[in-house]
């Protein structure tokens, strides 16, 4: 389980990034289930619906994203 301190990082990890990084991180996202996500459906999503689902994926899987996340073209 993530300890409070960790989501709150995480919490302003995501509401920092943009678009382009942010559907950079749902693309390389590791989880153990499927992330199935189209990307019109993304396309559509406001920003901030899109850091929301980002968000519970992670408390879902109890991970943090990884710095690693590919760079945006």
């Amino acid at each position: 389980m993530l300890q409070d301190h960790q989501i709150d990082d995480l919490i302003a990890l995501v509401s920092a990034l943009d678009r382009a990084s942010l559907l950079a991180h749902f693309q390389s996202y590791r989880a153990s289930f499927p992330v199935d996500f189209t990307q019109e459906f993304l396309a559509a999503m406001p920003i901030d619906r899109l850091r929301h689902v980002f968000v519970a994926l992670c408390l879902q899987t109890q991970r943090l994203p990884t710095d690693s996340a590919p760079a945006a073209a």
